[in-house]
Formats: C-alpha cells, structure tokens, sequence
C-alpha cells in the first residue's frame, strides 16, 4: 500500500500471524483493544493490522466508509465470512456477485409493508408472554431480563421466518436454542485465530466436533421444517382446488421463498431455501434483542426519556390492554428516537468487514485488491462531528428537524448503500412492538451503570454480565 508508513500499526507483526498474537482472545477484551485503538488513532483516517497472512484495514469515520458502502464494486464479504459457510452456505449474507443480486431482488418483495404487518399478531402474542414472564420480577428487585428479551425475539424470529413454533420462552434447553448459541461463539473465535482457520485440524480439535455437531442439529431442524411446510402448501392448494374452506395459515418468510420465482420463472432450490431460513434465524434474533436490551437499560438510566415514552404510550394507548397496530406504530414517534439513539451508542453489530475487490484510493491512500476492510459502527457513531457529547443519550437527534442534513454514513446500524439490512424495516418494528409492551406494563430502572458494563463485542455487542434491571408494575399504581 502507498503511504504505508502513515497507517497506524497493531503493534509488533509476527512472519506468519501478522498481529494476531497481540489480540485479546476474549470477545470483551478484544472489542475493546479495536475501540481503544480507533480513539487513539481518530485523527488519523486508516488502520492497518495484520491477522494471520490476511491484511485488515480499519475504519470508523463517514468520509471514509461512503466510498466502500456506496460503491457496487466492494461489495464482497470479508474474509472472515467464509467461517459462516458452513452453516449458512452462501445465502444473501455471505453471497456475492450476481447470485447476491438475483437473490436480493427475488427476496426484497418479501418486506413489502402489507407483508410485514402480517407478522405484527406474533410480535404481540410473544410479547404478551413475555410480559407475563417479566411480571413475576415486578417490585421484587432486580434481575437479569437479558435472556428473557434474547428469547423472545427468538420466538418472533421462528414463526415468522419458518412459521413454526419452538417455544424458547417456555423452555429454553432445546437443543437447537443451544446450538444457535454454541455456533456464534465458535465463528467468532475462529475468525479472529489463524491457528484454527484450516479445516483439517479444527475439525479435529474438539471445538470443531462441537460445531460439526451442533451444525447437524440446526440444519436437520431447518430441513424438516422446509419439508413440512412445503407438504402443507401443496396440500392447502389441493384442498382450495377441492373447493372446500379451509382457515387460512400465517404467512412466514419460508412460504414466500417456496413460492419465489427469479426473472427466469425457476423457483429455489432446497438448499437455496434453508440457505436464506438460516441466514434470517442467524440474523434476526441476537440482533434485535441485543437492540432491545440496550433500549431498556438506557430508558432505565434516564427517566426523563422513559417518562416521554411512558407519555407516548399512554396517549397512544389509554388503560387498555389492546395489541399494538400498524397505525399505532407510526404514532410512537419518540419511541423510535429511543430505539435509533440506543442503537447509536450501542450497534447491535459493533463491526463487520468487506473486501476490496479492486485496487482503489482510500482518503489519499492506495488500497490493492484483496485487502478486508473492517467497519466499526462502534466507533463511527461517536464521531463528535456529527454527534456532539456523543457518549450522552440523546434520542432527539434523531428527531426528523435535528437529523437533516446529516451525512447518511455517519449512522449505520444496519449498514448503508446497496448491500444495506434486508430486514430493517422489520427490526425496527419488533423493537417498538416488545419495548411498547413491556414499558407499557413496567416502568424500569437500570440496576448498573454505564461505566461499571463491560462490553463484548463479538458477533452482536452484549454486556458480558448480563442486563439488570428492575421493574415497578405501573397498573398497581
């Protein structure tokens, strides 16, 4: 790379590690040697650090990731991706080139406005059980609630993905719950330690069993269900064919996939399908949770702003018990803030990596092609320039007044440009679905604070003890 000397270093560089040596193998330790490292050099636009024989450069201010995000050219998966194969092939996370394009046109239709609010009737039958659940800690001091939430948003995730139920919040020792766990943890270990990127050893290493084993477990789940909903389809169609009635069935994400077609009229495969079933059920719950467990704990560290929601629901709402609505949603203005604000100072993802895939000029700097390019909203959304005090919880920045004009790559919790979140829109709804519900119900009140947390930044960004909290039952007052 020209300039070479100016990138910032990672410290001493081993031959063959490059710096590996001198990252923190914890996920909090290592999450927090990247931010420390990006504070340190914020002046400077580029860092350069060395995993294994693999080139990384990190960046973190919006002048620098508009290039990457906006382009159609960098638009290949880091790396570090490939560790995911295993488990979701090459669905529209990991795809690149013309299959992610074909896949993402043939898969957009599916997040049409009218589609998502058939969902809504889960989102508040898990909520409701949810809420039922948080109610026997209400004024009985405090309790972790980030497990409780993480479930939810998993049986949200299930049904309307595979419209299937697995009852996560019933019972939560299912072996496919913990192997959805157990696999997170394994892929972010792999990708930051090159002694464990070639196959042949770690499938031999009892970390790799693990993983082989709980990929069994999660792939059998996904095939049955994919079997047995294509079973009911085609029987439903018979029996509509028959003339006789029959109830209609929710629809799921995994009905549209059996029923898309690309501009050729060919529909998906099997493993097309479990491919796109899994790459939802991977993203789609620790995501959203870790975004509602950030949202409660910051509400519950500042009660002038939950009183403003507390205020919103009550105007919206009045006493009554009433699931949410669509029409609802669009009225919890503030509410949204919130969740934008809490997703500001806290990424559900506090990083993810593309790949140059052509030689290209970065802020003056020559970049070859090959190289990862490590994006940290983490690090991005503090950048006082655009967000003053940017460590203060403030959701009215993100009101509609204060928010223009802004440079749309300063904020980009679920990425930007081309290769942006599929599934925002539903996210975004399902965070104010729960939050409406619970705060509805409770009033909360942050059992730690900011600077006693420690964060770990791993596949999503979760306190590493836990999220406590209290809840006072407001229909009892």
């Amino acid at each position: 790379m020209e300039n070479n000397e100016t990138y910032p270093r990672g410290g001493h560089q081993h031959p063959l590690l490059g710096n590996a040596l001198l990252l923190k193998p914890g996920g909090g330790e290592f999450f927090l040697q990247l931010i420390e490292y990006s504070e340190v050099f914020r002046s400077l636009p580029l860092l350069k650090i060395w995993i294994g024989p693999v080139p990384f450069l990190v960046v973190y201010h919006a002048e620098t990731v508009e290039p990457l995000l906006s382009s159609s050219k960098h638009m290949d998966k880091s790396f570090a991706y490939k560790f995911l194969h295993p488990w979701l092939g090459k669905g529209l996370l990991t795809s690149t080139g013309e299959k992610w394009r074909s896949r993402r046109k043939m898969i957009t239709p599916t997040f049409h406005f009218a589609i998502l609010s058939e969902f809504l009737e889960v989102m508040n039958e898990q909520s409701k059980i949810l809420v039922e659940k948080l109610n026997i800690h209400a004024d009985k001091g405090t309790f972790n609630c980030f497990m409780d939430v993480t479930l939810c948003a998993l049986d949200i995730i299930c049904e309307t993905a595979m419209g299937t139920k697995i009852n996560a919040q019933k019972n939560s020792d299912s072996d496919y719950i913990r192997a959805i766990y157990e696999m997170s943890d394994f892929i972010h270990r792999r990708q930051k330690m090159p002694w464990l990127w070639p196959d042949i050893l770690f499938s031999n290493l009892r970390i790799g069993k693990r993983h082989d084993a709980n990929l069994k477990i999660l792939h059998s789940f996904t095939d049955k269900t994919i079997v047995e909903r294509a079973e009911e389809m085609k029987n439903s169609g018979e029996t509509e064919n028959s003339g006789s009635r029959k109830t209609k069935k929710r629809s799921a994400f995994l009905d549209m996939l059996l029923r898309a077609k690309d501009e050729a009229g060919n529909g998906l495969s099997h493993m097309d399908i479990r491919e796109e079933v899994d790459t939802f059920m991977f993203e789609g719950h620790d995501t959203t949770a870790a975004a509602l467990n950030w949202s409660l704990f910051l509400l519950g560290s500042h009660p002038e702003a939950q009183k403003k929601v507390h205020e919103e629901l009550d105007e919206t709402f009045g006493q009554s018990d009433r699931p949410v609505t669509m029409d609802d949603l669009k009225k919890l203005r503030y509410l949204e803030a919130v969740i934008k604000e809490a997703l500001r100072i806290y990424p559900s993802v506090p990083f993810f990596a593309r790949t140059i895939t052509e030689d290209c000029t970065i802020r003056g700097f020559k970049v070859p092609k090959g190289v990862n390019v490590v994006i940290v909203p983490y690090a991005l959304h503090r950048d006082p320039e655009f967000f003053p005090e940017p460590e203060e919880f403030r959701p009215e920045r993100f009101f509609p007044e204060n928010a223009s004009g802004r440079n749309p790559y300063a904020y980009i919790p679920f990425s930007a440009g081309l290769r942006n979140c599929i599934g925002q829109k539903f996210a975004l709804m399902e965070e104010k679905v729960v939050l409406a519900s619970i705060l509805r119900n409770f009033s909360v009140q942050a059992s730690q604070k900011r600077e006693d947390l420690c964060l770990v930044g791993e596949l999503i960004l979760r306190p590493q003890d836990g999220m406590w909290i209290q809840l006072k039952n407001r229909k009892s007052t």
